[in-house]
Order: structure tokens, then sequence, then C-alpha cells
């Protein structure tokens, strides 16, 4: 039976009476007002210095909850069956803007103020006051110049992993136990990387890494005392923990490929370096966007092993922007600024990721 006589795929129109459409929009812009108004008069009573009663924020969440309910009653009595079928989406679309819109929202009221949690004073509002020291904050745009540096060495990262997807990929002796040897890594936290590498092992006086580094002639092997060495080696450890990741994903997207592509290559004559430049690369390509990308993504979020290993050190040349504003919150109790500087990443992090994707639609996309 096809789907335009099948009475499952088809919605009838409601006969909706005025009376009910009318009923129906009542509702909805009766619980819209509803919400307003308790929200207006709490941001009153917070930033005007009026007092209604108000202990908390709790009645504004009351007054969402009876918003929500009034307008999926709404739309079933203005819409009928189509509004039905609105509310399969529709508690999941509120729950989100509950989680994410109203945060932001309260963070950015955050970003524009002057809270400091070791102040007697409290909350103040400041307007543009933290963007400017924003811009004159030398830390912080160490911290972005730093991030450039640990966003670039996710090429050397994807070569590593698609060195190592390849050689898991080949006809080699005991590939199911470097399989597993390899994806090791990806299951330690990068906190327990950090005390069990960084802390332990890249030790200056006992470590063992550090004593091999002295036997081979390093008078004074220091992992973290010298900027570009201490950046260096919070990438190796960053690198280590995720060429994993990205070496699974690869490793799946090779044995995606149709053998029969790869052997009709070698009867033309293309093997070694021009059969992996030729068929196999650009045939990874989807998988090999997806991968970075979502590399990308973990990078930008880049704070734990510096946290943990260097709290920013040496004088900041390790610090990414994460690790911070996580200092600038724990060691200095500064929420507005820290908040403002958050909010600034933020918008960089979708403007560079908006981005890279549309620039990656576009290469992905056929020619003709």
């Amino acid at each position: 039976m096809s789907a335009e006589h099948d009475s499952l795929h088809v919605v009838t129109n409601d006969n909706i009476s005025p009376a009910r459409t009318a009923l129906g929009r009542a509702v909805i812009w009766g619980s819209v007002a509803l919400l307003g108004l308790v929200a207006a008069l709490q941001t009153l009573q917070v930033y005007g210095g009026q007092d209604f009663g108000f202990t908390s924020w709790r009645p504004t969440l009351y007054a969402y909850i009876l918003f929500t309910v009034g307008l999926s009653w709404g739309l079933v009595l203005t819409r009928g069956e189509h509004g039905k079928r609105i509310l399969f989406v529709l508690p999941a679309a509120l729950f989100v803007i509950s989680l994410v819109v109203f945060p932001l929202l309260f963070g950015l009221v955050i970003a524009f103020s002057d809270w400091n949690l070791s102040s007697p004073d409290g909350r103040q509002f400041n307007g543009w006051d933290n963007l400017v020291q924003m811009w004159s904050d030398p830390f912080y745009w160490n911290a972005l110049t730093n991030m450039v540096w640990y966003v670039l060495a996710i090429l050397p990262e994807y070569i590593i992993a698609f060195g190592l997807a390849l050689m898991l990929n080949a006809e080699i002796r005991a590939r199911k136990f470097f399989r597993v040897a390899f994806l090791l890594p990806l299951m330690l936290s990068p906190v327990a990387v950090s005390w069990m590498i960084g802390k332990s092992m890249l030790e200056a006086r006992f470590g063992p890494v550090a004593s091999l580094a002295r036997f081979l002639g390093w008078e004074n092997p220091s992992f973290f005392g010298s900027a570009w060495i201490a950046k260096a080696t919070i990438m190796a450890m960053d690198a280590w923990t995720f060429i994993p990741f990205m070496m699974i994903m690869l490793l799946a997207g090779l044995q995606a490929i149709p053998k029969e592509l790869t052997e009709a290559a070698k009867v033309d004559g293309a093997r070694g370096w021009r059969a992996f430049w030729e068929v196999t690369f650009p045939l990874m390509l989807p998988v090999t966007i997806t991968a970075v990308l979502i590399r990308l993504i973990f990078k930008l979020k880049l704070a734990d092993i510096i946290i943990a290993v260097t709290s920013g050190g040496p004088g900041g040349a390790t610090d990414s922007v994460t690790s911070f504003i996580f200092r600038e919150y724990r060691d200095r109790s500064n929420v507005g600024y820290g908040t403002m500087l958050a909010m600034v990443y933020l918008v960089i992090i979708i403007v560079v990721m908006t981005v890279l994707m549309k620039l990656a639609d576009r290469w992905m996309r056929p020619k003709y």
C-alpha cells in the first residue's frame, strides 16, 4: 500500500472553530505575558532596587514551566493534529532553551559586571570595562597566541595518526594487539596522563626520562623550565592522548574503502605513494575533515593537562585560553572578568568553526 493511502501517514485537518482558536491564542499570549511580567519584576528587584518580595529566581522558573504548558496547550487548540505533532519536538526545544539560552543570558549579565568574590561590594555593573581590560591584558593575548601553536600541532598529529592507521590496516603480524595497544592512551584521563608523565616520568630530579636525558648528555634536563620546551612537552602529552582518537576514525575510513578500487589502481599501475595520493587520500577526505574538526574542538578546550602540570607556567608560556580563564576564576576569584574572557572566546570558537565548516563543505562539494 502506498503512503498516499496509508492512514498512518495522513494528517487530517481538524475543523477548528473560531472560538477554539481564540481560546488557544489567549492561552499562548497569556502564558507569554505571565512569564514576561514575572521576569521583569525580578529584574527590577535585582537591578532597580525595588522590593517585590522575591527571594530567589524560582518564580521565574515556575512561570517558565507554566509558559511551556500554556504554549503546548495553545498549539493543540489552534492547530489541532498539527499541534500534537509539534509537541513531539517542542519539549526538547524548550528544555534546550532552559539549559543553554538562559545561562548564556545570565553569563552575559555577569560579563558586563565587576564581580570579585573577595570583594564585599558584590556584583556591580561596569559596562565595557572588562572588554577594555581584556584588550590591554598581555597574558590573555599570550594565551591566544599559544592556542594558535596548539592548533597547528593538529597537523603532525594527523600525519602520525594516518600513518598508524595505514600500518594497522595492512597485513602485519600481531595487528590486533597493536590496535589495542595504540588505543590505550585514549582510555586514560588527561589528568591521569598529566600525573603519570608530567609529574612522574618527566620529573627533573628522579624521573626516568630525565635520568635517561642526563645519561645521554643533557646536563640539567628540565622539561618545564624553558618556555618552548614546556610548550612542546604539553603538545606531546596532549598528542599522545588524542592521536589514537584520530587513528581509529581514519582506520575505520580505510577499512570502508572497497578493495576493488585499490586492486584496480594496482592493475592501472598506481602503486605505493601514487596509489595513496590519487586513490586512498581523496577517498579519505570526508573522514579526514571530520576527524580534524572533532580534534580541533577538543584542542580548543585544552586545559586539564596544563592546569595539572604547569599551571600555565613558566610565566604563562604554556597557558591556553581555557586554562587562563580557569586560573582567573580560581586564583583571582574574578568572576566578571573571567566570564567576559569566556564569552569572547566562545564567539571566536563559533566564528572559526563556522568558517572551517563552510570551507570544508565547499571543498567536498562535487565540481561539475
